[in-house]
C-alpha cells in the first residue's frame, strides 16, 4: 500500500537514512539512545551559550535517574564525546560541553541535512 508523503516528510525520511549511516559509524556507534538524548541536551545548552552542569545533567529527569545520568556522563567522556570544565574562579561547579568529536559529528549530521535540502529543492 503506497502511501501518500508530503515533500518534507520525504526530506525527513531522507535525512533519517543520511543519519542513520553516520550513526553507525565506530565512534558513534556505541552510543545508545539515552546517551545520544544526554549529548543533544548539553550540546544544544552549550549553543545557546549557557554550558550545563553536572549538576543540571544529573537533575534531567526524563532521561534517567541521577546515578544512570552520572554514568552516562562518564561514557560520554571516556567515548571523548562530552568534556568537563571548571570555569575560571569557581572551582564548585564543573560544566559540560560537547568535545571537538561530537562537533565534527553534528557537522556532518548538518552537511547532511544541507544535502536533503538541496535534492528537495532540486524536486
Amino acid at each position: 500500500m503506497q502511501t501518500p508523503r508530503s515533500p518534507l516528510a520525504e526530506a525527513y525520511f531522507r535525512f533519517l537514512q543520511l543519519a542513520k549511516t553516520f550513526q553507525a559509524e565506530p565512534s558513534t556507534a556505541a552510543m545508545d539512545a539515552n546517551e545520544r538524548a544526554l549529548l543533544d541536551a548539553v550540546a544544544l545548552r552549550w549553543f545557546e551559550g549557557q554550558p550545563m552542569t553536572v549538576r543540571e545533567a544529573i537533575a534531567l529527569e526524563t532521561l534517567g535517574s541521577p546515578a544512570t545520568l552520572h554514568k552516562r556522563i562518564s561514557r560520554l567522556r571516556q567515548k571523548d564525546m562530552l568534556v568537563a570544565f571548571n570555569q575560571e574562579g569557581d572551582r564548585r561547579a564543573k560544566y559540560l560541553i560537547p568535545s571537538e568529536k561530537t562537533l565534527k559529528l553534528f557537522s556532518e549530521l548538518g552537511g547532511s541535512m544541507k544535502k536533503v535540502h538541496q535534492v528537495a529543492a532540486a524536486n
